[in-house]
């Protein structure tokens, strides 16, 4: 965490300044992309974003890195102490434990519902013994607590332009389109683990099963079958973005260039997946370098714009644009966010 954006937000406590640097680390370590979209917001909310992130990177740290040393039994005594702690720093704002006291911090700032806190744990709790999903529809329940309530969680610190309410089913959307994304991206390390995250009737349709899955994984072979699976997973990856992209043009003018840029280069790991003509069960599809940098450099472009117009616009004249924007999908690629609607 940089002084600046601590200065910027606020933040003058020197416990409290070193509990969301903390956060801020966590951040960098597992989320690069999102991390990389992060630096596009204006520095006072920065720390906020990291604050929400690395909390749910340390809870998903205590469900999946310990897992080779420690049984069942001891993660959910750790994610229940998470829990317990959890409560009580909402409860308080404060926690003698720097994660959740920069979280706590956090939602007390943006007075973010302390309920989607406890359905994030509570679908932790299931990633302890849950290993696969019979449907699409076990699996979107699943994913409120895990993925959509990280967009519910964000809306506060991004702001709106309209009725917060308005914008949320789309910002939930974009939670479940990411973590969508990055369930056929892991899918190999996913079955490592012991988790089957493409629900089994999606699979069977297919033809494929876990032992069809875990034999291509061994092998290093690939099977149509199971290119095929994954093909329709990507597709109905890709129908969640597209009810997630209106939400893009509700929100505050100088955060969507931020959020643009994590649609962008989320929906571009597909594009990597399919580009790799689904080896995803051998290797790790990642978006191109070059990529990255051009994403990252348009979205300063469309920041020095949103700051522009935003000094130079009333506050009551900022656009409301309550109603979902035509964006053009080509084929075989993640859809766009049109530009009037993210600049």
């Amino acid at each position: 965490m940089t002084a600046r954006e601590l200065d910027a937000a606020g933040i003058t406590d020197p416990g409290l300044r070193s509990a969301y640097t903390r956060c801020r680390e966590l951040n960098a370590r597992h989320g690069k992309t999102y991390f990389l979209a992060t630096r596009l917001l204006p520095a006072h909310r920065r720390p906020a974003v990291h604050a929400l992130y690395g909390f749910a990177r340390w809870a998903d740290d205590i469900v999946d890195c310990h897992g080779g040393d420690t049984t069942v039994l001891e993660r959910t005594a750790a994610l229940e102490r998470l829990s317990a702690e959890l409560r009580h720093g909402l409860a308080t704002g404060d926690s003698a434990e720097p994660v959740v006291r920069a979280l706590a911090d956090t939602a007390h700032r943006y007075a973010i519902d302390p309920a989607h806190f406890q359905d994030f744990m509570t679908a932790m709790r299931d990633d302890l013994t849950v290993t696969d999903y019979p449907g699409y529809t076990d699996l979107r329940r699943y994913m409120h607590g895990s993925a959509a309530v990280i967009g519910l969680q964000m809306l506060p610190v991004l702001g709106t332009t309209v009725p917060r309410a308005e914008a949320e089913p789309h910002a939930a959307a974009l939670g479940v389109a990411f973590q969508l994304t990055n369930f056929l991206r892991d899918v190999g390390e996913d079955l490592d683990r012991g988790r089957v995250y493409l629900p089994a009737d999606l699979l069977a349709a297919h033809g494929v099963d876990r032992e069809l899955l875990r034999w291509s994984r061994d092998t290093g072979r690939q099977d149509a079958r199971i290119t095929e699976a994954l093909k329709a997973f990507e597709a109905l990856t890709r129908d969640v973005y597209r009810e997630a992209v209106p939400g893009v043009a509700l929100l505050d003018p100088v955060s969507r260039p931020c959020i643009r840029s994590a649609f962008v280069l989320y929906a571009g790991i597909l594009d990597a997946v399919a580009d790799d003509r689904y080896g995803v069960l051998h290797r790790r599809a990642v978006v191109p370098r070059r990529r990255r940098a051009v994403v990252a450099l348009d979205g300063l472009v469309r920041i020095a714009h949103a700051r522009i117009r935003h000094r130079s616009t009333p506050p009551a004249a900022l656009p409301h644009r309550p109603g979902p924007h035509h964006v053009p999908v080509r084929a075989g690629r993640a859809p766009l966010v049109d530009k009037e609607a993210a600049a």
